[in-house]
């Protein structure tokens, strides 16, 4: 619970510190910036085990599943600009589950519920009017819990585990007309320090629908590949999102 708290504080921070640095306009501190709730509809593929001795169950995902193995998802991001300096935040919340068999052959659900928050901050190495790319550094805090039902009712879940990731990560901006923009964000990281790996593709494209409103459609990948006494979280979570962005 503590964890769980600490993921939603950082997320509210988030929320909270935004507007003051939200504006496309630098104001008197010279901070520009946005907010961003999204909408993810996210499925699920890899292979869960909640602790040791407990079943491994197996699955893979078609992108005409998203939907349907989506049990609810949600993040927020963040970002702020002051001249070459930036910072970006993110909180993300999903909860995606899916059929599949443990050994021998017997059906079962493979439930994963994630919470992450992640900070980077970092260098504006290209400003130009119709592109942008940014470099940052940073680390995602995370909070799983994995859950398998067996047989139709016998549940085996994880009590859940936090562990932090080192990342590095990119984040490129086109402008694509006098009202249209596309984004591209990339991170990679874990290195053993807290998961194997982690990593995480972001794409949108954007619609500025007044100077300060921009409603963005687009596609995130994440995986995750944690391993910690006896849990396993091998997985990849994937599928279409739909936001808002503020700057104020």
């Amino acid at each position: 619970m503590r964890s769980t708290s600490c993921l939603l504080a950082a997320a509210l921070a988030v929320a909270a510190l935004s507007p003051a640095f939200a504006s496309d306009e630098a104001d008197s501190t010279g901070w520009s910036g946005q907010i961003t709730p999204y909408v993810w509809a996210s499925g699920i593929g890899g292979s869960l085990r909640p602790f040791t001795g407990a079943p491994t169950i197996s699955f893979d995902k078609s992108f005409s599943e998203v939907l349907e193995d989506s049990d609810g998802a949600f993040f927020l991001t963040a970002f702020a600009r002051k001249d070459r300096f930036v910072v970006m935040a993110d909180f993300s919340y999903s909860a995606s589950s899916k059929d599949g068999l443990v050994p021998p052959g017997i059906p079962a659900t493979g439930e994963l519920k994630q919470m992450s928050f992640t900070l980077t901050a970092g260098y504006r190495a290209i400003a130009q009017e119709d592109v942008t790319l940014d470099l940052l550094v940073g680390a995602r805090i995370w909070d799983v819990k994995t859950s398998i039902t067996v047989g139709g009712g016998f549940i085996q879940e994880s009590p859940g585990d936090t562990f932090a990731d080192p990342i590095i990560a990119a984040r490129a901006n086109f402008m694509l007309g006098p009202r249209w923009s596309a984004i591209l964000y990339a991170d990679v990281g874990g290195l053993g320090v807290g998961s194997e790996h982690t990593g995480q593709i972001l794409g949108t494209f954007n619609y500025r629908a007044t100077d300060q409103l921009y409603i963005s459609a687009g596609y995130r990948w994440l995986t995750v590949d944690y391993r910690n006494d006896g849990t396993r979280v091998d997985a990849d979570m994937a599928g279409p999102l739909l936001g808002a962005t503020w700057r104020f």
